[in-house]
């Protein structure tokens, strides 16, 4: 059943409107059909059936359905279930007599998936609407067609007969649809006849020959040729010349070559008409390959207008590869019968002058030479000397597709093969496309990207597949290293050549060891990896594949580091790809690079002369102008001194002697020509190279040629001036410094352990701390230079800030003193620049003055007081331009501006009271002046500034901020906090932040609260401190407390939402605002006076939201903003635990505690009566004991509250009716509402309750009513009516699942009987009665008891009436059984009735006994009981026969103790 219900559900629902709920709906169903599939196919039959009117989409859906189970289970169908299917596709399929492709053919598809399995169903239903004389459906065609395709072996044999009745109805045919079909059912018969019959071997029918079909075949052929062929529309003439392809091999041989003169022009003239040519060529291909297989001599004569043709097709721009396949195929049907024709005719084609016909010419050769290796092995030479022309050609991919196909035949080993090798290395050193990723506007283009793949994979082919090619590529490949035009296929050449001398090596042949000249080179590639496509990976690979040839030494060394070199080249691709990016620093890299080469190859070097003379000329050829160059030669010049110290240093000095030194003397020597800034470098170069050479000369010889050598030379080098120039050149001052520090390097270590001391060693440091100021200054003076240059461009507010944003503001908040020193300095020279430069003509907002000010503003109590007095003095520009902006004259003096100055002079005292105060009438100053539209930006400056760097800062922040809200804050516009307390460390900063809260709320309450309430929940520490730094004030705080009820009031607790598509039902998820306004938080706010005037509602409103809060889930936000969150930001603690519905009912806690009522939350704690408000399951008997606490604790206060809480009783949300209700009831069973007058309130809003939609208030109200008795007994008979009707309609209710508004009624209803008069009860003793017998025996223990001790409590209003005697004789049987009752509680409300009601049962002896044994606490013997019992009962004689019928009865009790107190009352009986 169940798989049933959920099968028609998925059936219900396959109709959706989303694909994908389609698809899952078929899958769903194809599991369960996988499974049981003949039960779930009829019950997809049954539905079609069933809704015959369905529309055509869910009709699909059900018959995909359908196939998908067939296909899949075919097997497993059962044979009736199998020939219902065919049935019912049929009939969906033939239903219509117009075509619905959709909904027919997924039935005719179910056909054919049956008929795959079942022939012979198929065929019988099938040829049923396939009758002779009548022209069949559409579908009915397709079917068969389709059918032969995919079962041919059990189709063939039943084509005869469907032909001969096929044929006819080919005249009768007259709409181009079933023309269409009949076309395509005769190529697909064709093809599955060729198939069996090239398969005879698996056929079950292997006497089925080709002339079997002949005749019919040929005779539709000629219906087709004669008349279809012509007609005018396309797809039928595609269809119709596809099955005359097909048919062309069936069709008896005379006839076929009869046919040829008329069939081959026909095909070909159909190229004129189609611009889709892909069938026309098929068709065509059928037909030669037809004709070749027979010999037909009319081909003969046909073959150059053939060729010509299909040529010309191949030519085509359009023709995509499988269209030239098939003509390829065409033309080498040919092949055989004419090979030297069609050759001559190829080769004459590639020498056409017409590029196109060259490509046509090119695809069929690559196909002549893959395909018809014998017949091309003697025209090897004739094509490679044919193949020239085209290599010029813009078809290099025809080319390179030709030359691939000839390597794999043998060409490339002949001569001028070579030539083709160098056209695939040309083309693989392609350099990437002019507009790189954008594509070509011709499609037949190919990119040089695209060219260049395929040649670098032509190339990879010939070393990896192409065995032959090992001994003619292995050396000629590394020819091509070396030139610089084969630069970018480096990549490529190195993977094969790797390839090619792992074959040699593995080998061992005697080629593999060739001389080599290129190591070099392959070394400077792998210094620059990621050049030319990535060459630096295959080239060290390479060099450790060529190891052996280049050094024996060479090989081991290299297969242990080339490996290392490789993983860290991989490892350090991103880094190092960034690095290369730029095409000169690749220049400079290689330039260093090979100085470091030629240090290390003169380090290794012996021949001392050699070393000379390659350090002179090093030093001579040097760009010493360059300072790439420099740092080059230095380096190899360091190197080299490493194994060659006195030798490096005779040459430096030397060197330095030359005449390259020397100036010209006399009138030349006037001219400051480049001569004289050459000298000044090559002197930079040497004090360079004097640095590497002690950084790299050996330790035990450095320090005894230091003095003597190096620094003398240096000092020398760098004192002497250039005649005719200034002071040092800047380069040379540089060169010094790098000198020096190589040289403290070097000696770091070597001092201490030789004892050496450093004679001189002041004389480098002095020289180079005055370069260094000198440089300082210089470069200090640039700086503002060119930012002066900069901002002259763009003299504008705008263009101020950009600079200032850029050259300083980064630093203005350094930890370092220094810095933020000159970046205070430069904006002082930017600012007065900009105010001597400033032509105001026009009145123009400086708009960007509030942010300039909020950044250099907290700088005027900065640490260093050279930062406090520029900052002044920044401020002061900066007031002097806002009044030039507006349109003061530049001598205009403002006084409060000026008082700056005087300012000025207070910020050198470092006392932070006095800077403070300083700060604080500064902070007067820029509110005066600065324009309202700009408060809010400086303000926001000042918010980033609370967590500067420098303390002292960030607390000028904070009092700036302060001021400025006190002068200016009331005045703000659309104002958006925007403190971020978490990251402020400063204690003082945080007060003062707080203070600067209460001033805001002071002035703007409603946008404080919203934008506090509005923070990320749950609320960290530092949201909790501005809540409580808003308690400060107790007018504000008062009025946080009525926005805070009117919110609470007005706003939506709660939404209904889906939980998750699986599972069924609505989730009640939390809103956002009602959650944080019922926070913690702002229940601390409270103070004494708010808790007098306040409480009621306060209370009213949070108890109302603690019921909106029971079985409430948190918003998704909260998790992403949860506490572990915090805590991993912040490192602090959260103080509290922000558990849902915790929240409120924390709020609750804390506003009892700020009210005094410490006994209320004492006897709460006890109770645990907070837990239990929290849980949806004992929320009630929490509430109930928090109504408990404040009757006995808190009475006073409670008419207020039922004032405040009345309202609720109507709202709309019966969680929050079930809370109200819940603290109500309670409240009436205590005395203090009757003496507060409280009570004809409650007992109106219980009765109101009565009637309430939600079971739960119902009871709570009943349960209330009840309490009554309890609270004010004396008040029962005045609300007796209105008691007893509310407890009847209790226990007559039918919506009560668990039966808790009858128990409570019961309950009740026991309660008031103890106090109400008998006027009152007189006429409802035997309803009520009525009303609890059924309850007498209830599986609720509860229950039970309740209803037998109402029986009780009723008995004395029953006295004396016989009816009521009989009534009691009617359960005396029933309340002897539950004597023995396995409740406990059950058995003690027995003993109670049995003994209340003694006097009513009329006899003496039973009542004495009653009272004498049935005691609550007492035990009792149940055998001797009901022995003695007996011995009274029988004094009843009429009522023997009732006791025993009714006793009977029991014997079926679900309580085993029941059932043996009936058999042991039956046994005493008798």
């Amino acid at each position: 059943k169940g798989s049933s219900a959920v099968t028609l559900a998925l059936l219900d629902a396959a109709n959706d409107k989303d694909p994908g709920v389609q698809e899952q709906v078929r899958k769903s169903i194809l599991t369960l059909g996988n499974h049981q599939p003949d039960k779930v196919l009829s019950m997809c039959q049954d539905y079609l059936v069933k809704h015959s009117k369905l529309v055509s989409g869910h009709r699909v859906v059900v018959l995909q359905t359908i196939e998908l189970v067939v296909k899949s289970k075919i097997d497993d169908i059962s044979s009736p279930k199998i020939k219902s299917i065919i049935t019912l596709a049929s009939d969906e399929m033939t239903r219509s007599k117009e075509i619905i492709p959709d909904w027919q053919q997924t039935a005719s598809n179910i056909l054919v998936a049956v008929g795959n399995k079942y022939i012979n169903d198929f065929m019988e239903e099938i040829l049923s609407k396939f009758q002779p004389g009548v022209l069949p459906h559409f579908y009915v065609v397709e079917t068969l067609a389709s059918l032969s395709d995919s079962n041919v072996y059990g189709m063939v044999p039943f084509l005869n007969a469907i032909l001969g009745t096929m044929l006819p109805m080919l005249s009768m045919a007259k709409q181009d649809n079933m023309k269409l079909v009949f076309s395509s059912a005769l190529s697909h018969f064709s093809e599955s006849i060729l198939e069996y019959l090239a398969n005879l071997d698996k056929a079950p029918d292997p006497t089925v020959r080709r002339d079997t079909f002949s005749g019919e075949i040929y005779t539709a052929y000629d219906v087709l040729f004669s008349s279809w062929l012509q007609s005018r529309d396309p797809k039928l003439r595609l269809t119709v010349a596809e099955a005359l392809g097909a048919m062309s091999h069936l069709i008896a041989q005379d006839k076929l070559e009869e046919q040829l003169p008329r069939l081959l022009p026909a095909l070909l003239s159909l190229y004129k008409k189609n611009p889709e040519n892909y069938i026309i060529s098929k068709s065509l291909c059928q037909v030669l390959d037809a004709a070749v297989n027979m010999g037909s001599r009319v081909l003969e004569t046909q073959i150059d207008g053939l060729l010509t043709a299909l040529h010309q097709q191949d030519s085509i721009k359009s023709c995509n590869s499988n269209e030239r396949h098939i003509l390829c195929l065409s033309v080498l049907g040919t092949a055989n019968a004419f090979p030297d024709r069609l050759m001559v005719f190829v080769l004459q084609r590639l020498e056409n002058s017409n590029e196109r016909s060259r490509i046509g010419s090119l695809t069929v050769l690559r196909h002549l030479i893959n395909s018809t290796s014998s017949i091309m092995e003697t025209k090897k030479l004739l094509v490679l000397a044919s193949i020239k022309q085209p290599l010029a050609d813009h078809s290099n991919k025809r080319v390179v597709q030709v030359i691939s196909a000839m390597a794999h035949h043998g060409y490339l080993e002949l001569e001028g093969g070579e030539v083709l090798v160098r056209f695939i290395i040309q083309h693989c050193s392609l350099p990437d496309s002019q507009h790189r990723g954008q594509r070509p506007a011709d499609p037949e283009e190919v990119t040089n990207e695209a060219l260049r793949s395929m040649c670098d994979n032509t190339l990879h082919l010939f070393a990896t597949t192409v065995g032959r090619l090992t001994d003619v590529l292995w050396p000629m490949l590394l020819g091509f290293l070396t030139p610089a035009q084969y630069s970018n296929a480096t990549a490529p050449l190195c993977k094969s050549l790797i390839l090619l001398a792992s074959k040699k090596r593995a080998a061992q042949e005697p080629g593999f060891i060739i001389d080599l000249s290129m190591p070099v080179l392959l070394q400077v590639n792998a210094c620059f990896p990621f050049r030319c496509r990535g060459h630096g990976a295959p080239s060290l690979s390479l060099l450790n594949a060529i190891s052996p040839s280049i050094h024996p030494k060479v090989q081991a060394l290299w297969e242990t580091e080339v490996p290392h070199l490789l993983t860290c080249l991989e490892g350090q691709w991103p880094t190092i790809t960034l690095g290369c990016a730029q095409g000169p620093a690749e220049g400079m890299r290689m330039s260093l690079f090979l100085y470091k080469c030629i240090g290390v190859t003169l380090q290794q070097c012996t021949n001392k002369e050699l070393v000379r003379k390659q350090l002179q000329e090093i030093l001579i050829s040097a760009r010493h102008n360059d300072a790439t160059e420099r740092a080059g030669v230095a380096m190899g010049v360091g190197l080299c001194a490493r194994s060659h110290l006195d030798d490096t240093l005779a040459k430096l000095e030397e060197f330095g002697k030359s005449d390259a030194f020397k100036k010209a003397s006399g009138i030349f020597g006037l001219l400051k020509d480049k001569n004289d800034v050459d000298v000044e470098k090559m002197k930079s170069t040497m004090i360079l190279c004097y640095g590497h050479v002690a950084l790299h000369a050996p330790e035990e010889q450095l320090l005894l040629r230091l003095d003597t050598h190096i620094l003398r030379s240096i000092n020398k080098h760098f004192n002497t001036k250039v005649r005719g120039t200034g002071g040092l050149d800047l380069t040379m001052k540089l060169s010094l410094i790098q000198s020096v520090g190589l040289i403290a390097k070097a000696i770091r270590g070597c001092v201490c352990k030789q004892g050496y001391l450093f004679s001189r060693k002041q004389e480098p440091l002095i020289i180079s701390s005055a370069v260094l100021q000198a440089l300082y200054a210089d470069t200090f003076w640039a700086l503002h230079e060119l930012l002066r240059s900069v901002l002259a461009r763009d003299l504008s507010p705008d263009g101020l800030h950009a600079i200032f944003t850029v050259s300083s503001r980064p630093w203005l908040s350094s930890r370092q003193d220094h810095e933020r020193e000159r970046a205070m300095r430069t904006v002082a020279e930017l600012l007065q620049f900009y105010l001597g430069s400033l032509n105001v003509k026009n009145l123009v907002t400086f708009h960007n003055l509030g942010a300039l000010l909020g950044r250099l503003a907290p700088r005027c109590t900065d640490p260093s007081p050279a930062v406090r007095t520029a900052a002044v003095d920044c401020i002061y520009t900066l007031l002097h331009i806002q009044l030039r902006y507006e349109g003061f004259a530049s001598d205009y003096r403002d006084d409060s501006v000026e008082t700056l100055l005087t300012m000025r002079e207070k910020l050198s005292d470092p006392d932070p009271s006095v800077l403070y105060k300083t700060c604080s009438d500064l902070t007067k100053i820029i509110s005066k002046r600065l324009p309202h539209q700009q408060l809010n930006t400086l303000i926001f400056m000042l918010f980033e500034g609370l967590v500067d760097s420098q303390s002292n800062c960030s607390r000028a922040s904070s009092v700036i901020l302060n001021t400025l809200l006190r002068n200016r804050g009331a005045g703000l516009q659309d104002l958006a906090l925007h403190v971020r307390l978490q990251v402020i460390s400063e204690e003082q900063v945080k007060v003062a932040v707080a203070q600067s809260i209460l001033i805001l709320a002071s002035q703007h309450l409603q946008t404080v609260i919203n934008t506090l309430l509005s923070h990320p929940l749950p609320w960290d520490s530092w949201s909790c401190e501005m809540w409580i730094a808003l308690g400060a004030d107790s007018a504000v705080a008062r009025q946080i407390m009525e926005m805070i009820m009117e919110k609470l009031n007005i706003m939506v607790p709660f939404e209904d939402k889906k939980q998750s598509m699986l599972r069924p039902g609505m989730t009640k998820v939390a809103t956002s605002q009602p959650l944080a306004v019922s926070n913690p938080c702002p229940a601390e706010l409270l103070f004494p006076e708010a808790t007098v005037t306040l409480f009621p509602r306060l209370f009213s409103a949070l108890l109302v939201r603690v019921g909106s809060s029971v079985a409430v889930q948190l918003p998704k936000d909260i998790s992403s903003n949860g506490i572990g969150n915090e805590r991993r930001a912040s490192g602090k603690a959260v103080p509290r635990v922000f558990l849902f519905p915790s929240v409120a009912v924390e709020a609750l806690r804390i506003l009892l505690a700020r009210a005094h009522l410490d006994a209320v939350v004492k006897a709460l704690d006890e109770d645990a009566a907070w837990d239990k408000m929290k849980g949806s399951q004992q929320h009630t008997a929490g509430v109930t004991r928090l109504s408990r606490a404040m009757a006995k604790h808190a009475g006073p206060r409670l008419p207020a509250i039922l004032e405040s809480l009345c309202p609720s009783f109507n709202n709309i949300y019966e969680c929050q009716r079930i809370t109200v209700t819940a603290f109500c009831s309670e409240l009436l069973n205590h005395h203090v509402v009757t003496e507060l007058m409280m009570i004809d309130m409650l007992m109106n809003s219980m009765m109101e309750r009565i009637s309430d939609p939600c079971s739960t208030v119902r009871m709570l109200a009943v349960r209330g009513l009840g309490n009554v008795a309890v609270g004010s007994p004396e008040k029962v008979n005045k609300y007796a009516k209105e008691l007893l009707a509310a407890m009847s309609s209790g226990m007559e209710e039918k919506d009560d699942p668990g039966k808790l508004i009858t128990l409570e009624a019961m309950s009740g209803l026991s309660k008031v009987l103890l106090y109400l008069d008998q006027q009152n009860m007189h006429l409802l003793v035997v309803y009520i009665f009525m009303k609890i017998k059924p309850f007498l025996e209830n599986e609720n223990d509860k229950l039970r008891c309740a209803s037998i001790m109402l029986l009780g409590n009723l008995s004395r209003f029953g006295s004396g009436e016989a009816v009521f005697k009989d009534q009691i004789h009617n359960v005396l049987v029933s309340l002897l059984m539950h004597l023995n009752d396995p409740n406990a509680q059950v058995v003690k409300a027995c003993k109670y009735t049995m003994r209340v009601c003694a006097p009513v049962v009329g006899s003496e002896q039973i009542t004495a006994m009653f009272h004498n044994h049935l005691h609550e606490e007492k035990g009792l013997h149940y055998g001797e009981f009901i022995n003695d019992l007996i011995k009274y009962i029988v004094n009843f004689p009429g009522m023997l026969n009732f006791y025993h019928v009714t006793v009977v009865q029991f014997f079926k009790s679900n309580w085993s103790e029941i059932r043996a107190s009936a058999a042991m009352f039956i046994g005493e009986k008798i």
